[in-house]
């Protein structure tokens, strides 16, 4: 039974740009998806469609047993956990303090408003901070902490919200590769070890084809692939990316850097 499914899925702008066309995909619980794709594939339209942060035009999208509207979509999205490329943190704040961020969804407005959190939410962050390994950075500026470090963070905010689904739309662009291989390993722990979801938009076919399930590719807003990372030939690359050059002779960063 899918966890996440997708039903003739559409995004279309006011000024009639279709991002998304017909949509249909089912994904199951505990997977670990990579979504690959030319940049203004709509991979990240898809994840925000998903999220509800920018709503589907038209379709059908349904997390668990619940069917996204607007009515019920911020209540479903307080336990959808989002890594962002460019980490969202709140710099002047303690790494503490921006991982119980992840807990306001289940806080009244004036808590939220003063960032007050009772120690259950405490325990509940310094979890998260040991699942990432910085517990010992709890109280440090997040403005003083690397890249790497600073996406770790992030996880452990979409932790905090023990969520069933974590949705990372290009978690390691900003970062090198050592940190990157790093942030993917954490994200791929996660998944096995927790049964959580994970959905990542990638623009790196080697680390898609290292740590993914299953592959999700679009073009042009369109599902151009669905299938096992093994099953990434240079053919179907060249379907995914649109280039008649000889992918085999690519590596995955070159691939990535001729279609940004």
């Amino acid at each position: 039974m899918a966890y996440i499914s997708l039903r003739n899925v559409t995004k279309t702008y006011p000024n009639g740009y279709c991002a998304l066309k017909n949509i249909n995909l089912d994904i199951a619980a505990g997977e670990f998806i990579a979504i690959l794709g030319p940049s203004g594939a709509g991979k990240s339209t898809l994840l925000r469609a998903i999220n509800a942060l920018d709503p589907a035009s038209g379709g059908e999208i349904s997390i668990g047993s619940e069917v996204l509207t607007p009515r019920n979509r911020r209540r479903v999205r307080a336990h959808v956990g989002m890594v962002f490329q460019q980490f969202n943190l709140v710099d002047r704040l303690n790494v503490m303090t921006n991982v119980l961020i992840g807990r306001l969804a289940e806080r009244g407005w004036l808590s939220s408003l003063f960032y007050l959190f009772p120690k259950s939410d405490f325990q509940i962050a310094e979890a998260a901070l040991r699942e990432v390994d910085l517990l010992d950075k709890a109280w440090s500026r997040a403005d003083k902490l690397s890249g790497g470090q600073q996406q770790r963070v992030g996880i452990a905010r979409a932790l905090a919200q023990q969520p069933k689904l974590i949705l990372a739309d290009e978690p390691i662009a900003s970062l090198d590769p050592k940190s990157s291989e790093d942030v993917l390993a954490l994200l791929r722990k996660i998944c096995t070890e927790k049964g959580i979801t994970v959905v990542v938009n990638l623009h790196q076919v080697e680390y898609a084809k290292q740590y993914a399930d299953r592959v999700i590719a679009l073009n042009a807003g369109s599902v151009v692939f669905d299938g096992s990372p093994e099953h990434l030939s240079p053919s179907k690359l060249a379907a995914i990316y649109g280039t008649t050059a000889p992918l085999e002779t690519l590596h995955a960063d070159e691939l990535a850097l001729a279609h940004a």
